[in-house]
């Protein structure tokens, strides 16, 4: 009978053991495969009081114009993101915004989910408008936003190998909900992530957006924030090489 017992203790201790060393290899696998994620640009690390706000442009171009009066009259100059058809059907809206010295971004050619696309599927995406904004304009874009904030590994590979940084936003204005123009404002600037080296998402052609732009905008710059180009907030370089996101998409240098 103790030899019984001792045997069981020992059989139990083995497997407990073992569970153990399972459960630490479930860990390290989980963590490693964590740690291969690689994340677009959410902010940035600095100190200096710098933001950028962008606009997605997708769909109509009916407020695009008050919009560029509104930020020329702060001499505030932005980033707009894209899409292919956008660029194909307001090819002079793209020209206005170029001359105004705005950043031009690629939003996708057919704003899709580019996750659920393969590897191929997702640089075309890329291309097409990259060779549509420098066939019209002669610039050479270097800024992408996936549609819907849609991404994983493929996505920003894909964006990476064409030239490009993968940029979201860590500053939602949410005025796609189409709140009221005091909601996008008490948003933007009084959100909990408003900080040095945020980005901030509005939307062309969202319904109170160039309402609240003014305002926005006064109340940004009265808090002391300086708004730029997100070519001119980010870090430039290789991604894993020159500059690294952390685990909430914060581009820092290496």
């Amino acid at each position: 009978m103790k030899l019984f017992v001792k045997t069981g203790a020992i059989v139990m201790t083995i497997l407990l053991v073992g569970g153990i060393m399972f459960k630490l290899a479930d860990v390290a696998i989980a963590t490693s495969t964590n740690s291969d994620r690689k994340l677009p640009i959410y902010c940035v690390d600095r100190q200096d009081k710098k933001i950028a706000l962008s606009f997605d442009a997708a769909w109509g171009n009916e407020d695009t114009g008050n919009i560029l009066d509104i930020l020329a009259k702060h001499n505030v100059r932005v980033t707009f993101f894209m899409t292919g058809g956008w660029v194909s059907s307001f090819p002079e809206d793209v020209k206005a915004i170029a001359a105004a010295g705005h950043d031009l971004g690629n939003h996708s050619e057919n704003h899709k989910q580019m996750s659920q696309l393969s590897a191929t599927e997702c640089s075309e995406e890329i291309q097409k408008v990259h060779d549509k904004v420098k066939e019209l304009t002669g610039v050479e874009m270097k800024l992408f936003r996936p549609p819907y904030g849609d991404y994983n590994n493929n996505v920003v590979e894909a964006a990476n190998a064409a030239g490009y940084h993968c940029v979201q936003w860590d500053v939602d204005s949410l005025d796609w909900k189409d709140y009221g123009s005091e909601a996008i404002i008490n948003t933007v600037c009084n959100h909990r992530h408003l900080g040095s080296g945020s980005i901030i998402l509005c939307h062309n052609g969202a319904k109170y957006t160039p309402a609240a732009l003014d305002s926005m905008i006064t109340n940004l710059k009265e808090k002391g924030y300086e708004l730029v180009p997100i070519s001119e907030l980010i870090l430039q370089g290789k991604y894993g090489t020159d500059y690294d996101c952390d685990h909430e998409g914060r581009q820092y240098h290496l």
